[in-house]
């Protein structure tokens, strides 16, 4: 780096942290004023902890922010101070002088992916933990949070779950369906509860009926406890009681191969898996969208009038990545399209306001 990318990479990273400790600080406050009063007499120590593990997915989140107002701010400054007009003078571009500013935003992204991969996703689960058991006081609600309709298949069986624990130790309303090689139904568990030990299931207060083909009607006998040796371990079944925001993307296209090869319904998880990529990037859309406005007016409340232009965009983004991940789920899109389609859209207004700035 030459002096001028080190003054500008200075710039951003004060104004970069700058904005970022803000919006932390603004939306801790508000989130923690709103806790305060709907849980009174909760201790000190435990909102601290709560807001210790919230602090991974909100940094996450306001990631993108933080690099657009980094950016806006710094070329923003650049302009007002006349430095940019030199610059420009002594035949540098616009892309060039934001060359390490980008360069930048791509690492940070970088880092926002893999906090976001591995981090995340186990703080969410402490986060959910103290949430239900010391906040609401509400702990059998934890065993069922984003845990509802899991199918699994394994090699001569399906199973169907109501719920499941966060630990996947435990799980409610199971249906378990056996078939014999031509995959004829010969045999349906069902038991009001089940306590997972690996391949060990132990299955409470249920009823397992026999179909023969010796016999016009099926056989059905109840039980009180049942044990039943699983092929399948139950690591792979943790997977299935998330949502992609609690797994690890590699957790989660385990899980997608293993239920697409059973035939099962996947459009959630793969809108999620694409989404946890396409995120990542919003941070460098952002910034190539705000350089436009971060030349134009720099006096005259110029710089506040591009923030506000900007946060407005940023909003918009915010919208059509809601509402494309919310089709996508639905099935009306195709998953790509839904995590994606916000991405290009808003990096292709950038360039074309890149192209007509001739800069």
């Amino acid at each position: 780096m030459n002096r001028i990318d080190r003054y500008t990479s200075w710039l951003f990273w004060g104004y970069f942290f700058g904005g970022l400790l803000v919006f932390l600080t603004l939306f801790t406050a508000v989130d923690a004023m709103s806790t305060v009063a709907s849980y009174k007499g909760v201790a000190t120590s435990t909102l601290f902890n709560y807001y210790m593990y919230s602090f991974p997915e909100i940094i996450s989140t306001l990631l993108p922010v933080a690099c657009l107002m980094g950016t806006i701010l710094t070329v923003s400054n650049l302009n007002k101070a006349n430095e940019l007009v030199a610059l420009f003078a002594s035949g540098m571009s616009l892309m060039r002088i934001c060359a390490p500013i980008l360069l930048w935003v791509i690492l940070i992204s970088v880092g926002g992916y893999f906090m976001t991969d591995r981090l995340v996703p186990r703080a969410n689960t402490q986060k959910n933990y103290i949430l239900y058991y010391d906040l609401k006081k509400e702990p059998h609600r934890f065993s069922t949070v984003k845990t509802n309709k899991i199918w699994y298949r394994t090699k001569d069986s399906i199973f169907n779950i109501k719920t499941l624990s966060a630990k996947g130790d435990r799980a409610q309303g199971l249906t378990m369906y056996f078939f014999n090689d031509a995959w004829d139904l010969v045999q349906m568990i069902t038991a009001h509860d089940v306590e997972i030990q690996g391949s060990q299931w132990l299955l409470n207060n249920g009823t397992v009926t026999i179909f023969s083909k010796d016999s016009s009607f099926p056989l059905s006998t109840q039980f009180k406890t049942k044990s039943v040796v699983m092929a399948e371990d139950s690591k792979d079944l943790q997977s299935a009681g998330q949502t992609a925001d609690m797994m690890s993307q590699s957790e989660l296209k385990h899980f997608i191969d293993k239920n697409r090869e059973a035939g099962l319904d996947t459009i959630a998880y793969e809108v999620g898996y694409e989404s946890k990529f396409s995120f990542a990037l919003a941070g460098l859309v952002m910034c190539l969208l705000g350089l436009p406005f971060s030349v134009g007016r720099a006096r005259s409340g110029g710089t506040m009038m591009n923030i506000g232009i900007c946060l407005g965009l940023v909003f918009a983004y915010y919208v059509m990545y809601s509402s494309g991940i919310t089709l996508g789920q639905h099935g009306s899109i195709p998953p790509v399209v839904a995590a994606w389609a916000p991405n290009v859209l808003m990096m292709s207004l950038a360039f074309f306001l890149l192209k007509r700035l001739k800069r």
